[in-house]
């Protein structure tokens, strides 16, 4: 099963953003900057139109003691271990709203041995970039673009991280 070494990435990375002085929580997977929610959903896969509600409501549990609370998220960072449908990733390049907020990471080559994971991020999240440098640092992992039609490329910023 693949999802347990995302999990421990996860776990890792949220002690990288303790650092930074980034608010983390051991259960949930999201890192608080300031009054900002930057939350990362962990998934095999999801079907389209479930992955549209969840990315349009924009909503991120944080617990607070016993209780918990419903927040909204600013960014939201889907990191699959199964290649994620090419649908669903056209959602994000064909909504511009979309692609402002919520970033996909294919972990899937890496979770197979390869030092690659595909991306999706035009998001200007200050957690995701640092989770970008986290992988490239860390674990030595290369990112690739996600294959798509150059008519839609077009019409992204083409962002580089040193």
């Amino acid at each position: 099963m693949k999802t347990p070494k995302v999990w421990d990435i996860m776990r890792k990375f949220k002690e990288l953003c303790k650092y930074h002085g980034w608010k983390t929580s051991e259960s949930e997977d999201w890192v608080e900057i300031g009054d900002q929610y930057h939350n990362f959903l962990l998934t095999r896969s999801i079907h389209p139109s479930s992955f549209k509600i969840i990315a349009t409501n924009r909503k991120c549990v944080v617990r607070e003691g016993l209780f918990y609370r419903i927040v909204e998220a600013a960014y939201t960072a889907w990191l699959f271990s199964e290649t994620p449908p090419e649908n669903l990733v056209n959602m994000v390049f064909e909504d511009p709203e979309f692609s402002k907020r919520v970033a996909i990471y294919d972990l899937s080559p890496f979770l197979e041995g390869k030092n690659m994971c595909i991306r999706v991020n035009y998001t200007d999240s200050l957690v995701f970039h640092e989770f970008e440098s986290f992988l490239r640092k860390e674990l030595g992992v290369k990112f690739k673009r996600y294959p798509m039609q150059s008519s839609k490329l077009e019409s992204f910023p083409i962002r580089e991280i040193a």
